[in-house]
């Protein structure tokens, strides 16, 4: 379907958890629906305004007359901090304390509509970890989108058990797994652990939604797919790779040059990177970049740092000030600079679309998180996984297993198996040969997902007819 006229045009109220990882892709899904006509609304934390003003400058949150920002507080105690809070704290905060001051937003929405200021709100849009706008919804009498952020195998994995090495063999969906590979924070025999309780109460509520939208692309995740389309009552829409939907529906858009200025970066990123790649050998260059939540400590620092030096490879590092517990001295050791010299670069924070897509990089080292593995799949690198939290295990192994396009560092970070990894995804001739192959094979399978008459493009279209037909779930 095509864009919508002005005089019936829809509001969407985008609700993402208030963390990188997940502003991300709830940014790309509003400029998707914005290129379809939506009035979009974007609600973020005040502790996340901060820090966008912070990165992208006093305008930041101009936006558009049809995109704006909204605010609500997350219930933590203010902090003028440049990194992600701590994760189990949050998650309680939101889930406790958000409902109410979300509840206030949609009567100003509300208010701002009656004056014929903006359009009435359309439906709300749900992070699968903000839920209470999902209830929030069902009580204003709102249809309700569940936009599930993160892989659906990881989805998938929502049990508990004991032995991290144990087969797991009962869950439907998934094959050939550990439990060490299930996301970590149901890995706990502790009933009152914080995130358990808090992923078991998102999953609750998540039932409770109209639809649900997944950033993923069935040919990668059928299996997981087709279970939780049995499990939920919701019909499900896979719309991914949502940065290559978004450059689809971007082609088509008349509002795209405006919209490349709302963004969502939470730290300020490094444009001297992509000049340094300009100056490197086609795929000679490894990226190495662990997110936005993953800390190590000072030893695993060095022994990463001493893998990649030993490579003998270019490398492009993104260290985070809040990523290292203790020193990060290694970086700064004249030994160290005298290693890598003329071939190592270390930013604090990039553009990693850009980066992976550089014809320069030719692997990845990477936690696994959903967007970094989407990213790479896109641009069809091979990676060197270390995941480290939430569902980057499960992740990693279908990365590992099922996708071949990685190889995993072990639990005890060593520097001469990062080194032999990272040689092997670069320039190996057997394994390393065979996933560099297989992510190009998964960045075409992604690409026909994503272009006019493919499976996430249509759905995408279908959530648009969805949005404007359905009614609230009951």
């Amino acid at each position: 379907m095509g864009p919508i006229s002005d005089e019936a045009k829809p509001h969407a109220v985008l609700v993402p958890y208030p963390a990188q990882g997940h502003m991300n892709p709830m940014m790309k899904l509003a400029k998707v629906l914005h290129s379809k006509g939506f009035h979009i609304t974007y609600v973020i934390s005040e502790f996340n305004q901060k820090r966008l003003l912070r990165s992208r400058g006093p305008h930041a949150l101009q936006g558009l007359p049809d995109f704006r920002y909204e605010t609500i507080p997350d219930g933590l105690p203010p902090s003028d901090a440049d990194a992600t809070q701590h994760v189990p704290s949050l998650c309680y905060s939101t889930s406790n304390s958000c409902l109410a001051p979300f509840l206030q937003l949609m009567g100003r929405l509300k208010q701002s509509a009656s004056a014929g200021l903006v359009p009435p709100v359309t439906c709300i849009v749900s992070d699968g970890a903000m839920t209470f706008s999902v209830e929030a919804a069902n009580n204003l009498g709102i249809p309700s989108v569940l936009f599930w952020t993160a892989s659906c195998c990881g989805l998938v994995g929502d049990v508990r058990n004991g032995y991290l090495e144990t087969k797991v063999e009962w869950i439907p969906g998934i094959h050939n797994f550990r439990l060490r590979d299930l996301p970590s924070f149901i890995r706990t025999t502790d009933p009152q652990d914080i995130m358990l309780n808090f992923f078991l109460g998102e999953i609750e509520n998540a039932h409770k939604a109209s639809i649900i939208v997944i950033n993923t692309f069935d040919d990668l995740e059928k299996f997981s797919l087709d279970y939780i389309s049995s499990v939920f009552p919701a019909p499900i829409y896979t719309v991914g790779p949502l940065p290559l939907l978004l450059r689809q529906f971007n082609n088509n858009s008349t509002t795209t040059s405006s919209l490349s200025s709302i963004g969502s970066n939470l730290w300020k990123e490094d444009s001297s990177v992509l000049h340094w790649l300009h100056s490197q050998s086609p795929a000679s260059v490894l990226y190495v970049n662990y997110g936005s939540v993953t800390t190590m400590s000072s030893d695993q620092l060095a022994e990463f740092a001493w893998g990649l030096a030993t490579s003998k490879w270019p490398f492009l590092w993104v260290v985070r000030p809040d990523l290292v517990e203790g020193g990060s001295e290694v970086l700064s050791s004249e030994s160290f600079k005298k290693e890598t010299e003329g071939r190592g670069m270390i930013a604090t924070w990039c553009s990693q679309e850009d980066v992976l897509n550089h014809p320069a990089v030719g692997g990845f080292l990477t936690h696994c998180g959903w967007n970094s593995t989407l990213e790479s799949v896109c641009a069809g690198k091979a990676i060197v996984c270390w995941p480290f939290f939430g569902e980057q295990p499960t992740n990693c192994r279908y990365a590992c297993e099922e996708w071949r396009i990685g190889m995993e560092v072990g639990p005890v970070v060593e520097r001469e198996e990062v080194r032999r990894l990272v040689v092997e995804v670069m320039e190996g001739e057997n394994k390393g040969k065979q996933m560099r192959e297989k992510a190009l094979e998964w960045k075409r399978k992604a690409a026909e997902a994503t272009k006019p008459g493919g499976s996430s493009y249509q759905n995408m279209e279908r959530v648009v007819e969805a949005v404007l037909n359905m009614k609230p779930a009951a």
